[in-house]
């Protein structure tokens, strides 16, 4: 617009103003003019500012994006070919993962059923036995003993209460040995004594029942071994068993494997995973997994180790430690360990020999062992390497092994008896070297204690488990226990072997591999749990116990006699006689009291005048009817005299009152 228009415009505008407002409105106009344009230029300038802004975000986003889409690779599902057929792969792969954790397809049929029922060997370590049973029949696996504690005065070892045995002998097919260990199969001539049914074994275990049956005047009751063969099936009634080769601190140990028709069981036994076991003979892994493929209805495993991390040394491992010990041994070497750990002495033997030593066993359960593995070919030594006891003294001693008993510290073995100087050949010296191969049984600990305490105080070296590597354990640590889980793949879990904070533990174990806590069952002794693919359970409870066994004549001891002796030991006894005037009511001369374990001998005096005055007051205040009861009358004496004795020195002894009537 140029000014001659504007002119034109403000005339328009304002047609009669002076030339005066003509100069204002001029003014104003062009002051309007310059604001206007000053302001369209600002939002000309922010509205530039905005719309770089925005393409600057984009750009970014952009770029981003960009940068996104080049970091993600091209989309693998979708509808193409190989897409699909990709999908269908990671499918198959996921099917055949639950197939392989879970082969069988169970049914939850009820209609088939097994129940078992421990006899022994929970809530304790020793003593195992249990009972396998169907409607028809039932088979037992392991017979075995356990130790008693310091408690049991007079008992030397404890065996199961059959009790349930005699309930349904008649359903028994057979007796199923696991392996060769005293607490699998020390109480099988106890239970022969009064039961006979076929025991299938491998042919070690077998030999060791043999000797026990010997000594027990049982020869002719061999006539029921029925030695097996690994990997081969055995029909026992409505059992099919099959013995697994499985690594344990005895020779020729096994696992089972229970085909039933409610489905297959597998019994660990007694185990660890040693895969360089000593025979060369590791672990029969195969077998396991190939039942763990067919489908195992239920695993009951070996808890011993429950607590241990990581895996159990083998057997192997303590050969070096021999090898340093009888490197630099100038004396006697004596080795004490289980008698039934061959592959131990074996171990021991060769490292004597690479050092020029005779070999001297001393223990009849050594010998005995070590000649029946001879004998049956498990390890072959000549036998011109081995000497008597009495020969000892004939040879350097550098030049002498003596393989013993007595790892236990138990008080007739032949270390015990070397350690305190009563043994008739041998005398530790202070140039001995002792080596004691084994873990204290649980309650032996102060036994083997005071055998330590007695070799060392007479200068000998000793080597033990808590200060030197010359021990590892029989039984498998967490790690072997989860692969034996992962392995055989069980529907139910029953751990077995070991005391309750054991199997707690082994079923906390079992359930990170896998098996639901639901199908996990903790046993104990008389517990009857029935099987089936539906469901496992608890039906009932069976009468069980121990029995206490004098071994030094093989015979039982009563359980009230294991009583009395542990009231005695802990109470002491009194022993009263008097005499009674019926008539006048009063005690005819002093009455004698005899007192043992109760107060010190200085103390006796006082003590029987005490018990004189209690009695005197008694009688004064006796009715004559308990006079005429000497039964009652014998057992109102023992409550009066046991409450005074508790008020006093806060015991309850044995009160043995005998009174003449004059």
């Amino acid at each position: 617009m140029n000014m001659d228009e504007n002119k034109k415009i403000n005339n328009e505008q304002n047609p009669n103003s002076s030339s005066k407002n003509n100069r204002r409105y001029k003014y104003k106009n062009h002051r309007k003019k310059i604001l206007d344009s000053l302001q369209n230029e600002n939002d000309k300038s922010k509205i530039h500012a905005a719309q770089n802004a925005n393409k600057e975000n984009l750009e970014n986003k952009s770029e981003k994006k960009k940068k996104k889409n080049r970091n993600l690779p091209s989309k693998l599902t979708g509808n193409e070919d190989w897409q699909i057929a990709l999908a269908e792969s990671i499918e198959a792969n996921r099917v055949s993962h639950e197939n392989r954790l879970h082969p069988l397809k169970y049914n939850n049929s009820s209609e088939h059923k097994i129940r078992i029922t421990p006899l022994g060997g929970l809530g304790e370590i020793g003593g195992n036995i249990a009972v396998f049973e169907t409607n028809k029949d039932a088979i037992i696996i392991d017979i075995g003993m356990s130790f008693p504690d310091g408690t049991m005065h007079g008992v030397d070892i404890i065996i199961p209460d059959f009790d349930y045995v005699r309930k349904i002998k008649d359903k028994i097919r057979g007796i199923v040995i696991t392996h060769a260990h005293e607490d699998h199969i020390g109480a099988v001539p106890y239970f022969f004594k009064e039961f006979q049914f076929p025991i299938y074994a491998t042919p070690l275990a077998l030999g060791m029942i043999s000797n026990k049956f010997e000594e027990h005047g049982l020869k002719t009751e061999r006539k029921w071994f029925r030695p097996v063969e690994k990997r081969r099936i055995y029909e026992i009634g409505e059992f099919d068993i099959e013995w697994m080769h499985i690594t344990h601190s005895i020779i020729d140990a096994s696992a089972l494997a229970i085909k039933t028709k409610a489905g297959t069981i597998i019994h660990t036994g007694d185990f660890k995973i040693d895969q360089t076991p000593i025979d060369g003979y590791p672990t029969d892994l195969g077998r396991l997994a190939h039942y763990g493929e067919e489908g195992v209805l239920c695993l009951l495993s070996d808890s011993t180790n429950s607590y241990k991390e990581g895996y159990t040394k083998s057997e192997s491992s303590v050969g070096p430690t021999f090898d340093r010990i009888f490197s630099r041994s100038k004396g006697r070497v004596i080795m004490s360990t289980f008698s039934s750990n061959i592959h131990r002495v074996y171990q021991a033997i060769s490292y004597g020999l690479k050092y020029g030593r005779k070999v001297c066993v001393i223990g009849r359960s050594m010998e005995r062992n070590l000649y029946t593995t001879m004998e049956l070919g498990y390890i072959k030594l000549d036998r011109k390497i081995f000497i008597d006891a009495d020969e000892v003294s004939k040879y350097k001693d550098n030049e002498v092994l003596i393989v013993t008993t007595g790892s236990q510290g138990e008080t007739m073995s032949a270390l015990y008896r070397m350690a305190t100087d009563e043994h008739k050949f041998i005398k530790i010296k202070p140039t001995d070297q002792i080596i004691i191969s084994a873990k204290a049984i649980p309650g032996n600990e102060g036994s083997v204690s005071a055998v330590l305490d007695y070799l060392l105080k007479a200068g000998a070296k000793v080597a033990y488990q808590e200060f030197s590597e010359i021990h590892v354990s029989g039984h498998a640590s967490i790690e072997e226990q989860k692969l034996m889980l992962v392995l055989t793949k069980p529907k139910f879990f029953l751990p077995v072997h070991g005391e309750y904070n054991h199997i707690n533990k082994h079923k906390e174990t079992a359930i990170k591999c896998g098996v639901p806590e639901r199908n996990i069952y903790l046993m104990s002794d008389g517990d009857q749990v029935e099987l089936c693919q539906k469901y496992i359970k608890r039906v009932k409870t069976v009468k069980t116990g121990k029995v206490f066994v004098d071994n030094q004549i093989n015979k039982q001891i009563a359980d009230d006699v294991v009583i009395d002796r542990q009231k005695l030991a802990d109470s002491g006894i009194v022993v009263i006689i008097a005499q009674l005037d019926k008539a006048t009511k009063t005690l005819i001369n002093k009455p004698r009291v005899f007192s043992y374990g109760l107060v010190a001998d200085k103390h006796d005096h006082a003590f029987s005048k005490d018990m004189a005055e209690v009695l005197g007051q008694f009688f004064i205040n006796i009715k004559d009817e308990v006079l005429n009861d000497p039964k009652f009358l014998e057992n109102q004496i023992r409550q009066v005299l046991r409450k005074h004795i508790f008020r006093k020195i806060k015991k309850y002894p044995t009160i043995v009152p005998t009174i003449f009537m004059m």
